[in-house]
């Protein structure tokens, strides 16, 4: 039969101890992790694209169905110039290259937060020149050995200055006890989504910004067009009515009227240039050139761009603000920081570092590889936190603070994204009211030059009305081109609040995702 050993009592601490160990191992075993789990929020969204509208019923026609916006919203407009501006963007424009590198530092983060869950193992060496105190710590015990005379030869001994020669390694892992590197790594996993939704961010925000500017440098250059053309007119017009005045039909009342326009008219166009050379310089910024770079390709041209406007395919509601950049980043950070509060939790346990070296010591260098040169040692080292002051708990504390401001952040975050979105398809709505209304507007006032020319032609008309009906029309198409140009920009500011980011090239896609 087994022998039965006695059983000795075990003291109170030790007990503890023991207990303490066994909880740790078992929650080695178990994978403990402190700290809430994180839940994914739930965004609220409309049943449809007629509900969460705000204003008038006539801004919420059904335009916004269930299809897809095109990937690169800009292709709508079939512009060779606008693709070949946004393809410089894309790849030369500081801000992109600035959020592409913040992305890469939180992938090496993550990886360092990896390698705390390591073992960490170091080799070391040293080459040293010494020389003890005679009247050192190491030779008190001289004192009471034998005579001063003795005493005093043994600590000159000791006291000759010798080489030291040391070789060897040391190796340590603290056990994940309580999940802290796990909890760890879900931050650095947070924090690499949230920065991938900021490269994401910045590719709508400069993509967008780029073909705004480009519709209101072309709106500026008809603008500049249609004001040359008019101040033609007006030319023409005071030189009929200055030979009207000359011959009696007029007085100076009316020749100064046409003095007057000439005026208003030339002194608008200095605005309107500079107006076009500061929209040439932020698109050259836009995409990573210097001022006056663009200068040839952005050259004015005959017309306008193509006219009409693509009808509006948004998507399912509930999956618009999912997509939107900000949105991702704002619940990638509300992620980060739930995963912070069991890193701090941690914190407040026990932990256990397990380590060991082995090294080489002699102070004669033909001797420093001999096995009797060996040292060693080996075993646990355990860290119980008892008092701080409360510093461990009121980290706790600030990361539960941190984690309900990320959670008000990411809310605020999506009710600004329906916000921005209402805001974008009423203005986009409006506005093709307007340019209806303006449509009709120039196509009045070219039936109206036309039966001015007819009546002119006949001969019941002077040439003066014909050119008021001539500037008349101008004067429409101005406005016209005006709405054009803010129309563009309204279909601009829906995709950047459908969060509508443009695709990666297939080349950059597979670098980022090898990294």
């Amino acid at each position: 039969m087994p022998l039965a050993l006695p059983t000795l009592p075990v003291p109170r601490r030790s007990r503890s101890l023991a207990l303490l160990g066994s909880g740790a191992m078992l929650c080695t075993l178990a994978g403990c992790t402190v700290g809430p789990d994180y839940v994914a929020p739930a965004i609220e969204a409309p049943a449809d694209w007629s509900s969460w509208r705000s204003g008038a019923p006539a801004l919420h026609p059904a335009q916004a169905g269930n299809g897809a916006l095109a990937p690169t919203f800009w292709s709508v407009w079939h512009d060779p110039v606008l693709d070949e501006l946004e393809a410089r963007a894309l790849s030369a424009n500081p801000n992109i290259a600035d959020a592409a590198l913040r992305f890469a530092a939180a992938r090496v983060q993550r990886e360092g937060a990896g390698a705390a869950g390591l073992p960490q193992v170091n080799l070391k060496g040293s080459v040293t020149r010494e020389r003890l105190s005679e009247y050192g710590a190491s030779t008190r015990l001289f004192d009471v050995i034998g005579t001063s005379a003795e005493r005093d030869q043994m600590a000159q001994f000791l006291a000759n200055p010798f080489t030291l020669f040391q070789g060897g390694f040391d190796a340590a892992w603290e056990p994940d006890l309580w999940g802290k590197v796990r909890r760890s790594l879900e931050a650095a996993d947070a924090a690499v989504q949230g920065q991938a939704a900021l490269v994401q961010l910045a590719r709508l925000s400069i993509t967008s910004e780029v073909a705004r500017a480009y519709f209101q440098l072309r709106t500026v250059q008809r603008q500049i067009d249609l004001a040359e053309r008019d101040l033609a007119l007006v030319d023409e017009r005071a030189r009929l009515v200055t030979a009207r005045v000359k011959g009696g039909l007029d007085d100076h009342t009316a020749l100064e009227t046409e003095r007057s326009s000439q005026a208003a008219l030339t002194a608008g166009l200095p605005s309107l240039r500079a107006n076009e050379a500061s929209l040439l310089n932020a698109l050259a910024i836009l995409t990573g050139d210097h001022p006056g770079s663009l200068q040839a390709l952005l050259e004015r041209r005959d017309g306008s761009a193509p006219r009409g406007e693509p009808d509006l395919a948004l998507g399912l509601p509930s999956e618009v603000a999912l997509r939107r950049p900000d949105v991702q980043a704002a619940e990638a950070e509300l992620h980060a920081a739930t995963a912070k509060i069991g890193v701090a939790e941690a914190d407040l346990y026990p932990s256990i570092r397990l380590g060991g070296g082995f090294n080489l010591e002699s102070y004669k260098s033909e001797n420093l590889f001999d096995w009797g040169s060996r040292t060693w040692s080996i075993g646990p080292s355990l860290n119980l936190p008892l008092f701080d002051g409360g510093q461990r708990r009121s980290v706790v504390a600030l990361r539960k603070l941190e984690e309900r401001q990320a959670a008000v952040n990411f809310q605020k975050t999506v009710l600004t994204a329906w916000q921005e979105i209402d805001d974008a398809l009423n203005g986009y709505t409006a506005q093709r009211l307007r340019h209806g209304g303006l449509e009709a507007r120039l196509a009045s006032a070219r039936r109206t030059r036309d039966l001015v020319q007819a009546q002119y032609a006949a001969g019941n008309l002077t040439y003066l009305p014909v050119l008021d009906a001539e500037r008349g029309v101008l004067q429409a198409e101005r406005d016209l081109a005006d709405s054009e140009g803010t129309l563009r920009a309204d279909y601009i500011a829906i995709n950047k609040a459908a969060g509508n980011v443009p695709p990666l090239p297939p080349s950059t896609a597979e670098a980022v995702t090898s990294r």
